[in-house]
């Protein structure tokens, strides 16, 4: 499945991680996805890490990310989501971001796993994801038992935290809109690129202006803000897998990591979702804000602590356990 054409993109500050493969995929609808594939320079393989995306995001801003589980022996498979990286977009505003149906997600997530994760990388399968990718991944878990060991949801895209308007009344203004056939509209305007100050994503200048310099130098890479289908479709969503209905049928292993000081998702929300089902527990990163991958040292590497004792699988019961320990002491 591999493509010559497909690139990968690097900057003086993120350069991308070596033994590699970059390609195409066909997701759901014959729209056309990027992917890659990362390999450990370990000779054994310890296992496959599948890396999901929120959303504005792409593989690139994965790179220390990738390089952490490559150096542990993991591999790493990826991919950019519709309508956003180098993935298909879906409306003539290519700065839109856009979705038609939340299923959408969830069937080219499972092309994936059958046409790349399966076939190119190594067992056992593990899956890290952050926020919209979180909520993906929680909306397939039910049909993950087979194939993915553990999960790991980072600032799971579980509500609609700190907003003006309450998720009823936004979700009934987005239906609406897309009732009129503007589904399309955008729900805000591009402020892009956003001074640090103020941010709600992380609290450390030198990665936050190294993803605000790659969307810069390659435009192509990014997004504005979302239409109104695009915020109506996460909401139904969300109100769909954080059901009890829904979290009694996953039976994969999860860990939800949410960040004390995360203004997008409540770490309250986070925490009562780890509550609502038997295979979860959840765990929340004092200070830290949304993006746990992106944060300071002394945030992120409380979250790789605990992702480190979780996963892989092939680790004794008494280090796999430790997870919520490893994170409570370098959060101390």
């Amino acid at each position: 499945m591999s493509d010559d054409t497909a690139q990968l993109i690097e900057t003086d500050q993120n350069p991308i991680p070596g033994n590699h493969v970059v390609g195409w995929f066909d997701g759901c609808g014959g729209k056309r996805l990027r992917y890659a594939i990362f390999k450990s320079d370990i000779p054994v393989a310890r296992g496959t890490v599948v890396l999901l995306q929120g959303r504005n995001e792409c593989i690139e801003k994965y790179y220390e990310t990738i390089r952490h589980f490559t150096a542990r022996g993991l591999w790493v498979a990826t991919f950019d989501w519709r309508g956003q990286g180098l993935s298909d977009r879906l409306l003539k505003n290519p700065r839109r971001g856009h979705l038609r149906r939340f299923a959408d997600l969830e069937r080219d997530l499972a092309i994936f796993l059958e046409t790349i994760v399966l076939p190119e990388t190594r067992l056992p399968f593990c899956m890290v994801a952050h926020s919209m990718g979180a909520l993906v991944a929680l909306a397939a878990a039910p049909l993950l038992a087979n194939r993915i060991e553990r999960m790991v949801l980072l600032g799971p895209f579980v509500e609609l935290s700190n907003q003006p308007l309450s998720k009823w009344t936004i979700r009934l203004l987005t239906r609406l809109t897309r009732l009129m056939g503007l589904g399309w509209v955008g729900t805000g305007r591009d402020r892009f690129p956003s001074p640090f100050e103020g941010n709600a994503v992380t609290s450390d200048p030198t990665r936050y202006n190294r993803n605000i310099d790659l969307y810069l130098a390659h435009p192509e890479l990014r997004l504005g803000p979302p239409s109104a289908r695009w915020v109506n479709e996460m909401l139904v969503a969300m109100n769909r897998v954080t059901r009890f209905e829904h979290l009694d049928q996953i039976k994969v292993p999860t860990l939800l990591i949410g960040g004390g000081n995360d203004r997008i998702v409540a770490p309250q929300a986070i925490e009562n979702l780890g509550n609502r089902f038997r295979a979860g527990r959840a765990i929340i990163i004092d200070g830290a804000r949304h993006e746990l991958m992106q944060e300071a040292d002394r945030y992120r590497m409380s979250a790789l602590a605990a992702i480190d004792a979780f996963i892989p699988p092939d680790q004794d019961a008494e280090t796999s356990g430790n997870a919520e320990t490893a994170a409570v002491s370098l959060t101390g």
